[in-house]
């Protein structure tokens, strides 16, 4: 096994308590954050561990990614972690990660376990949404493996606490951890039954103060139709949050976009192929865009 790169921060508890992080508070009681570069205070966030000076041409400089498990599996319906892909996927956020992006990252366990199916088989639901975030932490684990592999520092912070693989997760803690150029790995989903990762990525992505949800998945973007049943379905360039809740159109778990919706947390969908998170991050129309105005 090759060597990991070693971090300047050792440990999970090393450095990053609340009270150093020095990071502001979201609005007082009761006021709504737009998400955006223009919603963030002045002079309050400033980069500890710089790992790129050529980020002038990016649209976002702090996002979430969601990544199905099966995207690790290799292919679609498929089960376990297959290493050339995990490693491809690794080199792309490596990529991205050297543009000077801040990247959080929520992985699903659907290639190891599946909370639902668990529950149409006769499990509790609670017990098998539980197995599922453990498969989460799998994922989370593997791809800190990779990504540190190719020379990205990363840090997995789980919702349901396992000491001794991972950091709970403190979202101060967290922002203080993207801010010194680490990469964050949030698993275990929301760390409670009934939620999808989906909507863990979109919980995530507000509490960090990101610039978007960006969601890569298996297909081009969000179509009118199901592609898969429609030959004559037709991708679009962009979506409102209130038309894509009233014509039900896939891809995203509505909770999770609802949630966008009512903070103003902008979503692109588009297919996980090489160099397509970059190129999002770097301003080009890929795939899909949900927003207010659609």
């Amino acid at each position: 096994m090759l060597p990991l790169p070693i971090s300047h921060e050792q440990g999970p508890d090393q450095g990053d308590s609340s009270k150093e992080a020095g990071i502001p508070a979201i609005g007082g009681a009761g006021s709504r954050h737009r998400f955006g570069g223009s919603g963030r205070q002045r002079g309050q966030r400033v980069r500890l561990c710089p790992v790129s000076s050529d980020s002038s041409g990016l649209r976002y400089k702090r996002v979430v990614i969601k990544l199905s498990g099966e995207a690790l599996c290799g292919k679609d319906g498929g089960s376990g972690i297959d290493t050339a892909t995990l490693k491809a996927t690794a080199a792309e956020l490596g990529e991205v990660h050297a543009t000077g992006v801040q990247i959080g990252i929520v992985v699903g366990g659907g290639n190891i376990f599946r909370g639902l199916r668990g529950a149409s088989e006769g499990m509790d639901r609670a017990q098998s949404d539980y197995m599922g975030m453990l498969a989460t932490v799998i994922n989370s684990l593997a791809l800190q493996d990779a990504l540190e592999r190719c020379g990205v520092p990363t840090r997995v912070m789980t919702a349901i606490e396992i000491r001794q693989v991972a950091e709970p997760y403190i979202r101060r803690r967290a922002m203080r951890h993207l801010d010194r150029g680490n990469v964050v790995v949030f698993a275990a989903g929301t760390g409670n039954p009934y939620f999808s990762t989906d909507t863990a990525a979109a919980l995530r992505a507000m509490e960090i103060r990101a610039d978007a949800l960006l969601k890569a998945t298996k297909v081009e973007g969000i179509y009118d139709r199901d592609p898969n049943r429609h030959a004559g379905a037709t991708m679009l360039e962009s979506v409102s949050y209130d038309r894509f809740l009233a014509d039900h159109l896939g891809v995203m778990d509505s909770t999770a976009v609802a949630l966008c919706r009512e903070n103003g947390l902008p979503i692109r969908v588009f297919r996980m192929v090489k160099g397509n998170i970059k190129r999002v991050c770097l301003g080009e129309e890929v795939g899909t865009s949900v927003t207010d105005a659609g």
